[in-house]
């Protein structure tokens, strides 16, 4: 595990480091409330980056087939969170993730996949107020 300079976390910050897994924050990086990191092959957050209340990193899930979920049997990938991102409340970041440089992850997404620098990633919400009508 490595922290790099001007680390800093509110409260409820959970870090879960597996036998095998490797977590490196860079530097000037800030968790809010009630964050967690579980990691269990690699987790790599550049310099930077400011983590909203809520967000969740995981570098794996569990292994499932026809059978069913396989008790403690895990599928594993590296997570790579490039510098100057913000991370916004209630993300989840599920294993194999590349987000580039400068991005913005929005509130609630939850995010596999790669994502280019310079991005900004969120939900479509279509919510419209109608009136409720009287018949």
């Amino acid at each position: 595990i490595h922290f790099g300079t001007r680390f800093n976390f509110r409260r409820y910050f959970l870090v879960n480091i597996g036998p095998r897994g490797k977590l490196t924050i860079g530097n000037n990086v800030f968790f809010n409330n009630f964050c967690s990191v579980t990691c269990l092959k690699q987790i790599v957050i550049g310099n930077n980056c400011l983590f909203g209340e809520g967000v969740k990193i995981y570098d794996h899930n569990h292994f499932f087939d026809s059978h069913g979920v396989q008790g403690h049997n895990y599928r594993c990938d590296d997570i790579y969170i490039g510098n100057n991102c913000w991370i916004c409340s209630n993300v989840v970041i599920l294993k194999g993730t590349h987000i580039g440089d400068n991005c913005i992850i929005g509130a609630g997404c939850i995010v596999s996949g790669n994502i280019s620098p310079n991005t900004i990633l969120k939900n479509n919400w279509d919510f419209k107020m109608e009136k409720l009508k009287n018949d």
